[in-house]
């Protein structure tokens, strides 16, 4: 890989995990009270709602600094999965009021971790040696 392209890898990793980390500071300040009722009607126990802290704050933190980012990427696809199937599969087949599609975003986070298990995080980061890097 040439240095451009470790160059594009990590501006798409500061970019993409950043704005996810927005949507997990805020689970923090404002609480989780949603995805535990929404785990509870899935028969599920409503501790599994602290894993969104895992998915949205340590797994793009992680991204964003280039430690473990192969795994990281599994971790924040399968949150997204999941958030999909509990929450936006109702609108898999829907547009949104721009004629967007209406999952298009969190289809797009699931992607990007699903690329960087591949792709890992390029020379520009904290860990470049593991496996899992």
């Amino acid at each position: 890989m040439n240095t451009k392209q470790h160059i594009g890898i990590l501006i798409l990793r500061i970019s993409v995990a950043f704005t996810m980390l927005i949507y997990g500071i805020t689970k923090f300040i404002n609480g989780i009270d949603f995805i535990k009722n929404l785990l509870t009607q899935y028969d599920l126990p409503a501790f599994f709602g602290y894993g969104i802290y895992v998915g949205e704050i340590i797994a793009p933190a992680l991204i964003i600094i280039g430690f473990r980012t192969k795994l990281a990427g599994l971790v924040f696809a399968f949150n997204c999965l999941v958030a999909i199937v509990m929450v936006q599969l109702p609108n898999l087949l829907k547009l949104n009021e721009f004629g967007g599609w209406a999952i298009g975003p969190i289809f797009i986070y699931m992607m990007f971790g699903f690329a960087l298990f591949f792709t890992g995080a390029g020379k520009y980061a904290v860990s470049t040696t593991n496996k899992w890097d």
